[in-house]
């Protein structure tokens, strides 16, 4: 080997050691010089529940500075007359939040309006079917239909919010497997249950609202609660559904045991899935015996016309 080829040699082994040299440093004194990742992580996480924290408290408490404002007349009227144990409701808050309708400005409403619907279809009735004297009714008629309206305002308010609260279930079924799918996600991405649950709040507000609300309340009641499993079972009591119940039910027992999380989502949006499956089959099923009516009353008339017309003519033209 030449002189020349030598020190070539022995430059390119320098500059190779060289390198391996520096990255080695860099290997050793880069991971220093981040510090702990973990930490920072936590830390971040931290603020991060402690702001959103901040923000749903004053969020619930400018509501229920709006809400307060309104509702004086009601509430002193409610408190003065008792009307709460007059016209006593079962379960009413949970009814009401399950139509979306939370606080006590809704509470009083119904009670309003549960005295005062009485009062006005018994006096619609009493003007129409007893003073005016319809002919043709007996007396006793006249008075049943006046207790059947009667009747029928107290138990209005309650058909109500029975209604409402299940076209908002309606409108968070058929979207709520495309959530916990979401939620899923942002679990094993490595986000805490919180966050996840704001994350997906988020994101679902154009599909549905209803469960967009839904989701930042519980995100609000995992930030603040003293416990999640409060958190849980409130999201349950606010959704009479099974599916929604077991979900809740499912989480209560992974924050319980400890299991993994991302296993129980998995399994309870498969399961939700499912539902909406079934619900759909379930309408499919009962398609047919809803067209039974509106065929009887406009297909086969027109049916009997289009085919026996003509016979008809042909019949009369054979008689001319």
């Amino acid at each position: 080997m030449s002189p020349e080829s030598a020190a070539l040699f022995q430059t390119a082994g320098s500059a190779l050691i060289a390198v391996l040299f520096l990255l080695s440093v860099w290997i050793v004194v880069m991971p220093m010089l981040e510090g702990d990742k973990k930490k920072k992580r936590m830390e971040s996480v931290a603020t991060a529940r402690e702001s959103m924290r901040k923000s749903r408290l004053d969020n619930l408490q400018n509501e229920a500075r709006l809400r307060s404002d309104g509702r004086g007349m009601a509430k002193n009227f409610v408190d003065r007359f008792s009307l709460e144990k007059l016209l006593e409701a079962s379960d009413l808050k949970d009814k009401l939040a399950q139509a979306g309708l939370r606080g006590q400005k809704p509470i009083y409403a119904f009670y309003m309006t549960r005295l005062i619907a009485p009062l006005v279809g018994g006096l619609i009735g009493l003007i129409f079917f007893v003073l005016l004297n319809l002919p043709g009714w007996q007396l006793m008629q006249r008075v049943a239909m006046t207790m059947g309206l009667l009747a029928f305002g107290y138990y209005l308010p309650g058909i109500i919010v029975k209604n409402k609260a299940g076209k908002r279930l309606a409108s968070i079924m058929p979207v709520f497997p495309d959530a916990l799918d979401l939620l899923l996600i942002c679990v094993e991405s490595g986000m805490s249950v919180e966050l996840a649950f704001g994350k997906v709040a988020e994101e679902m507000g154009d599909s549905s609202v209803e469960l967009a609300e839904e989701f930042s309340l519980t995100t609000a009641e995992l930030s603040y609660l003293t416990s999640r499993r409060m958190a849980y079972e409130n999201l349950a009591r606010r959704n009479n559904h099974p599916g929604i119940k077991a979900v809740a039910t499912a989480l209560v027992q992974a924050e319980r045991y400890g299991t993994p999380l991302g296993d129980t989502l998995r399994t309870m949006a498969s399961e939700n899935r499912q539902l909406r499956v079934m619900a759909a089959e379930k309408k499919a099923a009962a398609l047919p015996a809803k067209l039974t009516v509106p065929m009887i009353l406009f297909f086969l008339p027109v049916l009997f016309i289009v085919i026996l017309t003509p016979a008809a003519l042909r019949i009369g033209e054979a008689f001319q």
